[in-house]
C-alpha cells in the first residue's frame, strides 16, 4: 500500500498491463521513486499532498463497454500532472468526454511509426528527423478528442496518437515508452518526470544507504531482530544494511530447507559467519519442508506451504530470545508487484512469492523489509557500499522457495538431489566458459515426463531437464541467451552421463513475457 512517509513521489495506477513494472522500473532508472498501485488502493487514498506525477498504466479493458475500468474523477482535477498510457489514454479521453472506438480492420500490434504533428513539453528532444519508432499494442483508438485537449502525433493507422491539454497537465501517448521496443521511450519519461512534474533526481546510492539505515534504527530501537538469511544477494544485503543499523541485536538464521543448490548452504554460512562476524544460527528443518510438500503439485500451494513453515520456525526461533519483535527478509518491490491483482480478481496476480503472497495472515513478528521499494539491480548497487563480496552479490536471482519451483509437480529427496547434481554441472560450465556474468538467470529444472534412453545396451527410463538461461536489465522482461550448439551439445553429455536420472536434455527458448523465468 501507499508509503506516506516520502516526501514526493509519482504514482502509477496498474490497470492490469503486463508491462506495468517496466513503468515503475522507467521512472526509477531516471531516479525517481515511483510506486505501483491497484485502482483500488488509489481509490482509498484521502491524501494526495505528496503525489508529484501520476501515470495511468495500460490494461486489457475497454472504454467502449457500458462497464470499464475506471478511477475517481477527483483525481483529475488535483492539478497533479497526469500521462496516459494506451488504455491510460483512452481512460482520460472517455472521462473528459471525447470518443473511443474499437477498430476491428485497422489495429496496430507491433512497431509503428510516429510522426510530429506539434511541439509538447512531453515530446522534446524526442524525435529524429520529426518522426519516431514506436510500439504498439492496442485495437481502440481515439476518434474524437475532449475539449480542451490538442493532438501532438500521429502514425498512420492513429490519428490521435499523442494528446495534451496543457492547462490541466494531462497527456496521453497510445504506444508503449516502457518497451524497449519504443525506441526513445525514456525520454517520455524524462520530459514527463522533469519538464512536466518538475521533480527532482531523488535516487542516489549512498543517500539511500543513509536512509534505510536510518529507517531501520527508528523503527527498531533497542528491539531485536532475526533476520532470514539464504545466502542470496537479496537477504545478504538486508541481513548486511540491518548488521549496519543495529549491530549485536540482530541474529541471523540459515534454514536448510533441503531446497538449495550443492554446496550453497555451507558457502553463505562461512562467509557471514568468518568473514563479516554475524550472529549466525544454522536450523536444519529439511525433513519438515519434504514431509509438508509430499504430493503437492500446484506451485500456488507450494508457496504458501514454504511461507508458512517459514514463520512458523522463525517464530519457534524468536521465544528462544529475549526483545525479539522483527523478522527481517529480503523481498524486492517486483515481489510485491508480482503477488497482487491490479483488479482485485485472482486471475490478473501473476503468483504468490513465499515470503509476499505466501505469508500466513495472522503472524507474532513484525516485519521489516528494508527492500522492498527497490529492484535487483538497485539492490546490487546497495551491496556494494557494504562491501558484500562479488561472488553474492553478482550472483544469479534464486527463488525463496528453492528448488521447490524448479521441479515441476511433487518434490522428492531423489528429485531435488538430481536437480542440484544437473544444476551444479550447468552454473560451472557457464563460469568456466565466461559466460555466466554474461546472462541474466540460469538454472536447471527437472520436468514431471519420464522418457525412454538407451545408454550401453540398455534401455533407461529417467526424466527430462530442462535448462533456462535468460537476459534481461531487471528480471521484467526477459529473453534466452543464445548458446551456441556446441556448447548446448558439450552440456547436455555431461548432465546425462554425470547424473543418474536423468537421460534427456532441452532447452527453454521462450521469452518473459509470455512466461516467467522460473517455471513456477
Amino acid at each position: 500500500m501507499f508509503n506516506q512517509n516520502r516526501k514526493e513521489k509519482l504514482i502509477i495506477i496498474d490497470f492490469g498491463s503486463q508491462v506495468t513494472k517496466l513503468i515503475a522500473r522507467r521512472i526509477r532508472e531516471i531516479g525517481v521513486f515511483s510506486e505501483v498501485l491497484t485502482t483500488n488502493e488509489i481509490k482509498k487514498l484521502k491524501n494526495f499532498s505528496n503525489i508529484g506525477g501520476i501515470i495511468l498504466s495500460g490494461g486489457p479493458s475497454t472504454v467502449t463497454k457500458k462497464k470499464y475500468i475506471k478511477i475517481p474523477k477527483k483525481i483529475f482535477s488535483k492539478g497533479i500532472p497526469i500521462l496516459g498510457i494506451c488504455y491510460g489514454l483512452q481512460l482520460i479521453v472517455k472521462t473528459f468526454g471525447g470518443k473511443v472506438e474499437t477498430k476491428k480492420k485497422r489495429r496496430e500490434f507491433g512497431r509503428a511509426i510516429l510522426f510530429k504533428k506539434q511541439n509538447s513539453n512531453l515530446t522534446k528532444d524526442f524525435y529524429e528527423n520529426s518522426k519516431q519508432l514506436v510500439w504498439m499494442s492496442h485495437q481502440d483508438a481515439v476518434i474524437k478528442l475532449p475539449k480542451g485537449f490538442k493532438k501532438i502525433a500521429s502514425t498512420n493507422e492513429s490519428k490521435l496518437t499523442i494528446i495534451e491539454n496543457t492547462k490541466k497537465k494531462i497527456f496521453g501517448v497510445q504506444f508503449h515508452p516502457e518497451v524497449t521496443h519504443t525506441k526513445a521511450g525514456k525520454k517520455i519519461f524524462e520530459n514527463f518526470v522533469y519538464s512536466v512534474c518538475k521533480f527532482k533526481k531523488q535516487l542516489k546510492a549512498k543517500s539511500e544507504l543513509k536512509r534505510l539505515i536510518s529507517e531501520i534504527k527508528s523503527k527498531v530501537k533497542k528491539d531485536k531482530v532475526i533476520c532470514a538469511l539464504s545466502g542470496g544477494v537479496d537477504s545478504s544485503v538486508v541481513a548486511l544494511l540491518i548488521n549496519k543499523a543495529i549491530r549485536k541485536n540482530l541474529i541471523c538464521i540459515m534454514v536448510d530447507t533441503g531446497l538449495m543448490r550443492k554446496n550453497e548452504f555451507k558457502y553463505t554460512y562461512n562467509i557471514f559467519k568468518k568473514k563479516y562476524k554475524l550472529n549466525v544460527k544454522l536450523i536444519n528443518a529439511s525433513n519438515i519442508y519434504f514431509k509438508q510438500l509430499k504430493s503437492v503439485n500446484d506451485p500456488e500451494k507450494k508457496r504458501k506451504i514454504i511461507g508458512k513453515l517459514f514463520i512458523k520456525i522463525f517464530e519457534k526461533e524468536a521465544k528462544k530470545y529475549k526483545n525479539i519483535k522483527y523478522l527481517a527478509q529480503g523481498t524486492l518491490y517486483p515481489d510485491i508487484i508480482e503477488s497482487k491483482s491490479a483488479t482485485g480478481s485472482k486471475s490478473s496476480k501473476i503468483k504468490s512469492h513465499h515470503n509476499v503472497g505466501g505469508l500466513p495472515k495472522k503472524m507474532k513478528l513484525k516485519l521489516i523489509e528494508p527492500l522492498k521499494d527497490f529492484f535487483k539491480d538497485e539492490v546490487r548497487t546497495i551491496g556494494k557500499s557494504l562491501g558484500l563480496v562479488n561472488s553474492i552479490r553478482n550472483k544469479h536471482p534464486f527463488p525463496g522457495p528453492g528448488l521447490a519451483i524448479r521441479i515441476i509437480g511433487n518434490v522428492t529427496l531423489q528429485k531435488v538431489k538430481i536437480l542440484q547434481e544437473a544444476d551444479y554441472i550447468f552454473i560451472n560450465e557457464l563460469y568456466k566458459h565466461n559466460l555466466y556474468h554474461k546472462i541474466w538467470q540460469a538454472y536447471a529444472g527437472l520436468l514431471p515426463i519420464k522418457t525412454v534412453g538407451v545408454m550401453g545396451d540398455s534401455r533407461t527410463y529417467e526424466y527430462t531437464c530442462l535448462l533456462r538461461a535468460v537476459i534481461s536489465q531487471d528480471g521484467m522482461t526477459a529473453d534466452y541467451f543464445n548458446f551456441s550448439k556446441d556448447f548446448l551439445s558439450k552440456i547436455s553429455n555431461k548432465i546425462v552421463n554425470g547424473v543418474p536420472g536423468i537421460n534427456r536434455v532441452v532447452y527453454d527458448i521462450t521469452s518473459k513475457p509470455p512466461s516467467t523465468i522460473e517455471l513456477e
